[in-house]
């Protein structure tokens, strides 16, 4: 575990098999930490495994602006932090929320990235009613974080549809799963939302079609909104494959792990 100061903030990242070839920079989602890619690591003893705790998550410090929990500033961050660890080339990959990130980092920034790897990701939005509805919906829930506690919040978010799925892992699994979300800060948590969210991030549809890197999408099976998305990324984006996790959700890392390691391990080699 190491902390280092990027532009005023103290970010949190963790490195492991930090002698190897294939190096893997991964950003994972809303409420998620450096404790998503755990698991990951351990399966990939041949690849360095680069985990960053996203602003307003995990263990790095939370700015009082909301404007720092912007995407602009997020990536400003990134760019800071790639440079004090000298990683000139790598893989990136984002879940969900990171995904929205290494995205937008990869369309802002296509130089460091040799291949870029989405797992359940969108380019945000299309129109400016979408955004200003999305916008609406995380300010009402950034309001009901604050207002009622992590707990009240964290049984509410794992009970969304977009996580049914989840309930059929094992209890272990779950645990460790809400251990993670427990472990999130409520101000953290809402600024991200208010800054980051999908409604708050510029749209990156648009942008599509300039993306020269090789991209993987991955998908789950059960979760027909992101499979629509990654379909029509695809038809959009210049190098691109789609793979798709049978009987697997939104987090395919988290319910099916090792099939999830096998497709990484074999697009980074």
């Amino acid at each position: 575990m190491t902390k280092c100061m990027i532009r005023g903030l103290e970010t949190h990242i963790e490195i492991w098999n930090d002698n190897s070839e294939h190096t893997l920079v991964a950003l994972h989602g809303f409420t998620g930490s450096t404790a998503t890619w755990h698991d990951l690591a351990q399966a990939l003893p041949n690849v360095r495994v680069i985990a960053i705790d996203l602003i307003g998550h995990g263990q790095t410090a939370i700015p009082e602006d909301i404007q720092r929990f912007s995407m602009e500033e997020q990536l400003q961050d990134l760019e800071e932090l790639f440079c004090q660890l000298h990683l000139e080339k790598f893989t990136l990959l984002g879940y969900s929320m990171g995904g929205r990130i290494a995205l937008s980092y990869a369309i802002a920034h296509p130089g460091h990235i040799q291949q870029l790897i989405l797992e359940s990701a969108s380019p945000g939005l299309r129109t400016a009613e979408e955004r200003k509805e999305r916008c609406e919906r995380d300010e009402v829930l950034a309001q009901k974080i604050m207002a009622n506690g992590l707990q009240s919040f964290v049984h509410a978010w794992e009970n969304i549809p977009l996580f049914a799925t989840q309930h059929r892992l094992p209890g272990s699994v779950r645990e460790t799963i809400r251990a993670e979300r427990l472990s999130q800060k409520e101000e953290g948590l809402a600024g991200s939302l208010r800054g980051i969210g999908t409604g708050v991030q510029p749209s990156n549809w648009e942008s599509l079609a300039q993306v020269e890197i090789p991209v993987l999408l991955i998908t789950g099976s059960l979760d027909e909104k992101f499979c629509k998305i990654a379909l029509e990324m695809k038809a959009l984006l210049n190098t691109v494959s789609h793979l798709t996790v049978n009987d697997a959700g939104h987090a395919i890392h988290v319910e099916n792990p090792a099939e999830f390691a096998t497709i990484v391990e074999e697009y980074l080699t």
